[in-house]
């Protein structure tokens, strides 16, 4: 008996939920004390202010730069290098008595005076801390719209012990993503907020995909117990996620070595996310459905009386 059982489950994924919980929670704990304490290094798209590209002939002191600035009466600048040793980005918090070109001017001199003549201005950005106060606002909204948007799909889709396990586990994905860029302190702009909304998705899909299995899992085999359905029907989803994240992730890869600093965020956000996305797919979801109480009653169709079926035969 207990070798046709284990044939049925397949691989024991629920048997380690307990310890995949406390790690999780863990994981939760510490992000979430993250983001109350570091919080996150929002860019200029959210919080305003002027953004000063440089670059250098040697590769750049960053304490001398923050002395010559902090001399120079800009001791609020952050600064620190950009792709290579070279190149620089300075930030500044707004302004409202200098336009932004002056401001980089200014910037440039001081340091072209303290440090090097050869240092070159590549860019330099504007953002009115107004519009960074807006995107801040429209994109909380926006993740939190998609997040209920999915709870009642999934809830229609399949059914709710279900659709709660797939949005603790966009939640579970969307927390651990932030927290990274919170204690990395890695610059949080509109590129990686559109990557968070793709993780979303990304995550999302492969939920779906799983509560599908184990829908129709449960339908299959009356025989199992909850535990078993859900483990035979995680494998049986295993090698598709597997196929499918892995390709994904050599993707994500390229863009993260070759694509560049503008889209490092971006691709890091995704790598992350795509990573932690799988395992709560796995884990999380499935685990929190278990955890309610998912049963095979829960999952069966319901049965429509078929007209005429409750009169008498005729004779």
């Amino acid at each position: 008996m207990r070798e046709i059982i284990s044939t049925d489950e397949r691989i024991p994924f629920m048997r380690f939920r307990g310890m995949f919980a406390i790690i999780s929670g863990l994981l939760l704990v510490a992000s979430i004390v993250s983001l109350s304490v570091n919080k996150l290094n929002f860019g200029l798209d959210f919080t305003g202010g002027t953004l000063i590209e440089v670059g250098f002939q040697q590769p750049a002191d960053l304490n001398q730069v923050r002395s010559v600035l902090d001399d120079s009466g800009y001791g609020d600048a952050v600064v620190q290098n950009y792709g290579t040793q070279q190149d620089l980005l300075i930030r500044l918090e707004p302004r409202t008595d200098v336009k932004a070109e002056q401001l980089g001017t200014t910037i440039l001199d001081a340091l072209r005076a303290n440090i090097d003549a050869g240092i070159e201005m590549r860019r330099i950005e504007f953002v009115g801390p107004n519009v960074g106060d807006e995107f801040i606002e429209q994109g909380g909204l926006a993740m939190l719209t998609a997040l209920i948007c999915i709870l009642i799909y999934i809830a229609l889709r399949f059914e709710w012990r279900l659709a709660v396990g797939a949005v603790a586990a966009l939640a579970h994905d969307v927390i651990l993503t932030l927290g990274l860029f919170s204690f990395l302190q890695l610059e949080f702009d509109l590129t990686v907020l559109a990557a968070l909304l793709a993780v979303i998705g990304y995550s999302i899909n492969d939920t779906v995909v799983v509560s599908d299995r184990i829908r129709e899992t449960f339908r299959k085999y009356a025989k199992l117990t909850p535990m078993q359905t859900v483990n035979r029907a995680l494998t049986d989803t295993l090698s598709r996620t597997l196929v499918t994240s892995l390709t994904t992730i050599l993707v994500l890869l390229t863009l993260f070595f070759l694509g560049g600093p503008l889209i490092h965020g971006f691709s890091t956000a995704l790598l992350f996310g795509v990573v932690i996305g799988t395992y709560s797919s796995i884990f999380i979801a499935s685990s929190v459905a278990i955890t309610f109480g998912v049963s095979r009653e829960d999952l069966m169709p319901t049965e429509v009386e078929k007209e005429g079926a409750d009169q008498d035969p005729l004779p």
